[in-house]
């Protein structure tokens, strides 16, 4: 069976590509509106490229910076590059976008749109700013249609936060219903789940709504994931993800490319590290004193007594912000002790006050490499641009082993509707 063709939309760093990519599906474009994702994007196509070719050791000269990203960039050829489209989409100009995609069908369109107006606390954030409702990230489902009518993939895949199921128009009419319909004009049905990551072999409990539509003649239904699920029982994340990596302390980098330890069984059955992979992006952000002795009062709350910290409940001492009122867990460790840790957000581009290290003798927010490890990266993925573009990229993306098991059904899908 030849590949089978894809397009991603709104596609961030690229972690629901990647699920797609290691089950052998063949990517025609990436869209996506930040460049420095753009640039994650273009350099994990390259590593993939360099892989088949044999030769990564060229990928890991770059990692080590032996060579520039331009040298980097000139050994992969340009039509890879190139399907890295860095654009904002519009209805407006569609017709221009879609001239750089080399291709007339695909088989599969993938991606959901920016999710933070669906998000409750998205919302939330909308109204105590007195932000209209009609936030135009709402409707770029639309544009999505554009490209199921353009294009005509047999199935696609649509992801978003749960909260995409309880928002509403001004009018009062669910958004989901809208989708539905605006999609069933273009001849797709569609069905949806809220599925959980930790149930596919990811160390962290991370709900997202999945849409898979299909072409109406087709009379297809939603596919059964448990043949994919994978338990997470026996591991937990300070045995089993963070274990090998070097310790630091608060606004430390570690400059080798060195493990402090072999990877462990789970890193290696998941594929998250290798024996010759290279340790990158382990850099922790600078917590002041106020910071790190909230930290302690947290962890100590969390690992003796099994609770979280509420803002309002610390030392007066230690409140620095006016606002007591909303967002009380602000400051929340890691779950080290168990099996799956609280969601990622991309706020941890903005601080690390909700992902604190589980181990207290380094006391610091995560580095962007455990960020990434909690959200399934492997350690082979490299992330392009600035500390917090890198947390952004992370916090926004879908975790690349759960990304696989929607692959694994999709392909499945098509194979059987091949064999009819």
């Amino acid at each position: 069976m030849k590949k089978i063709s894809y397009i991603d939309l709104f596609a961030g760093a690229g972690g629901l590509s990647e699920g797609f990519i290691a089950n052998d599906f063949e990517h025609v474009a990436h869209i996506e509106k930040n460049a420095e994702a753009c640039q994650t994007i273009k350099t994990r196509l390259s590593y993939h490229y360099l892989r088949e070719e044999g030769n990564l050791d060229f990928y890991n000269a770059y990692l080590k910076k032996e060579i520039s990203q331009s040298d980097f960039y000139n050994k992969i050829p340009s039509e890879i590059l190139n399907s890295v489209i860095c654009k904002e989409m519009h209805i407006d100009d569609f017709e221009a976008l879609c001239t750089q995609i080399n291709a007339s069908t695909v088989d599969v369109i993938i991606g959901g749109p920016p999710c933070q107006a669906y998000s409750i606390v998205g919302r939330a954030r909308q109204r105590d700013t007195g932000k209209k409702e009609a936030d135009p990230r709402l409707f770029l489902y639309q544009i999505y249609g554009e490209f199921l009518k353009k294009f005509k993939p047999k199935l696609f895949v649509f992801e978003n936060v749960p909260g995409i199921l309880s928002a509403k128009t001004v009018g009062g009419k669910k958004f989901i219903e809208n989708i539905k319909a605006e999609f069933q004009t273009l001849d797709y049905e569609m069905e949806f789940q809220t599925l959980n990551s930790a149930e596919f072999g990811v160390l962290q409990n991370r709900h997202r709504v999945i849409i898979i539509g299909w072409q109406k003649h087709l009379n297809l239904s939603y596919p059964d994931f448990s043949e994919w699920k994978k338990s997470i029982s026996e591991y937990t994340i300070n045995n089993d993800l963070f274990a090998d990596l070097p310790k630091i302390q608060s606004g430390e980098k570690w400059d080798s490319v060195e493990y402090a330890a072999p990877p462990t069984d789970y890193l290696r059955q998941s594929g998250l590290r290798t024996e010759k992979d290279l340790l990158t992006w382990h850099i922790a952000r600078m917590n002041n004193e106020n910071d790190k002795e909230i930290y302690r009062l947290v962890h100590n709350e969390w690992f003796k007594k099994g609770k979280r910290t509420i803002y309002k409940n610390l030392p007066n001492r230690l409140i620095t912000q006016k606002n007591t009122k909303s967002f009380q867990n602000r400051f929340c460790v890691v779950e080290g002790d168990k099996s799956a840790s609280h969601t990622v957000v991309a706020h941890i581009a903005q601080d690390g006050h909700y992902y604190i290290h589980p181990d207290l003798e380094q006391n610091r927010s995560i580095t962007v490499r455990e960020a990434a490890r909690l959200q399934s990266f492997p350690d082979n993925f490299y992330f392009e641009g600035s500390r917090t573009s890198a947390f952004s990229q992370i916090g926004n993306a879908v975790p690349p082993l759960f990304a696989s098991a929607i692959a694994k059904a999709i392909k499945k899908i098509l194979c059987q509707i091949k064999k009819k």
